[in-house]
């Protein structure tokens, strides 16, 4: 297809000399000198093959071609300007579309502030929201499946960064009828013979060692009875009577009648939740969504 090698600048003159109707002023306002605009003019005119503009009668105004060509001219000076703000405004990172990995157990925490708060600051990018264990997240980030992950226990991974953004202690996850649960503190080593519920270590590595490694500080092994992929199930299989975990202190916040969240003794164990993105990725929706991150205390 033939396309004419248009000047932006050709047209805005074009464009701006048919609303002045007059040279002088046309000229003023563009900042030119009247000979450069009267040049642009005449070089547009031959690229359309007509005058645009007759000078004959003492007075400036549109020719037939003229009248034909100012609407598309405004058109494409339009299109320009705004394509111009939009590659602007995805520059800044003020809009696009940025895929999050985020782990269960943060929608009890500081998930919701944070999607609030970034939606607040950039209401125009589209957030898709993925919902991921540890292992996958990581996997996901590496196929760039996904841009961001909120994730517990960052695994130290060549190619991504991981930046803290909360730490919590762990605590007791009993039925509400089990002798334990009348104590405000439990011991760690009062668990031992008790059957476990936890997560597979496939789906979080560093929290299901670090859960093993309280209880084996306390003096014994932990007989695992079921696995849970999500914290929520794990508080359904305790309330359903078939054994006791330690988990993040946010499972607290999944209400069930028949469990009993405890504090534990020691209590010096903690589980870092993080935001982690591939460290090349120059993406600005990452620099913006880290600062709405780092903007929501922890709760």
């Amino acid at each position: 297809m033939d396309r004419p090698e248009l000047a932006l600048h050709q047209l805005y003159a074009f464009a701006v000399l048919s609303e002045e109707l007059h040279f002088g002023r046309a000229a003023e306002r563009l900042g030119i000198a009247q000979p450069p605009l009267s040049q642009q003019i005449r070089r547009l005119e031959q690229k359309v093959g007509h005058p645009l503009f007759d000078r004959r009668s003492g007075r400036v105004v549109l020719t037939a071609a003229g009248h034909e060509l100012l609407p598309a001219a405004r058109r494409a000076l339009e299109e320009v300007a705004g394509g111009l703000d939009a590659a602007r405004r995805t520059g800044e990172g003020e809009t696009g579309r940025i895929r999050i990995g985020f782990a269960a157990s943060l929608a009890l925490t500081i998930l919701p502030g944070i999607l609030r708060a970034y939606r607040a600051r950039y209401p125009e990018v589209e957030m898709e929201i993925r919902e991921m264990t540890t292992a996958p997240q990581v996997a996901a980030l590496h196929e760039h499946a996904i841009d961001i992950g909120l994730l517990r226990e960052p695994p130290d991974e060549q190619g991504l960064v991981a930046e803290p953004i909360l730490s919590e202690e762990f605590v007791a996850v009993l039925p509400v009828g089990h002798p334990l649960a009348t104590r405000r503190v439990v011991p760690v080593a009062a668990l031992a013979g008790e059957p476990f519920v936890l997560l597979p270590r496939a789906t979080g590595p560093t929290v299901h060692d670090r859960i093993l490694g309280l209880c084996r500080a306390a003096g014994f092994e932990p007989r695992i009875g079921q696995f849970a992929v999500e914290w929520q199930t794990v508080s359904a299989l305790v309330e359903a009577g078939l054994g006791v975990s330690l988990a993040p202190a946010s499972i607290r916040r999944i209400r069930l009648k028949g469990v009993a969240y405890r504090r534990i003794e020691p209590d010096t164990a903690r589980t870092t939740v993080a935001v982690c993105w591939r460290h090349d990725d120059r993406n600005p929706l990452i620099a913006r969504f880290l600062e709405a991150a780092r903007s929501e205390p922890p709760t």
